[in-house]
């Protein structure tokens, strides 16, 4: 998924800083993990300029939306993870989750590179 990022930058010569490709990368990452760990498995992936920023989606096979859980359980215990969904929230903009015919969702989010 990463690599697919940088890839991506390069085929289409968008220039973007260390920093913001690593954000990119990032947010890709975290997205297919959650379709992997709770989505029943990733269907897609893509990555496509826009504008100033780069556009990461992926499929997954459940129509649950994402849910940001607190870093604490009930008894003040600190959980493990569920951290994921709250980077690509504050690292991208415009995040979207759309439902899709065939059954499960898409979620996309622009990273800006600038």
């Amino acid at each position: 998924m990463e690599r697919a990022v940088v890839e991506r930058c390069r085929a289409t010569r968008t220039p973007c800083d260390a920093d913001a490709l690593s954000d990119a990368q990032l947010v890709a990452s975290e997205l297919a993990t959650n379709a992997i760990l709770h989505g029943g498995g990733m269907t897609d992936f893509h990555v496509d300029v826009v504008g100033y920023g780069l556009r990461v989606c992926v499929s997954d096979r459940s129509d649950r939306l994402p849910v940001a859980r607190p870093p604490v359980d009930r008894h003040g215990r600190r959980r493990v993870g569920g951290r994921g969904w709250p980077i690509v929230c504050r690292l991208a903009h415009d995040v979207q989750v759309s439902g899709l015919p065939s059954g499960g969702k898409c979620i996309s989010a622009v990273v800006p590179l600038v």
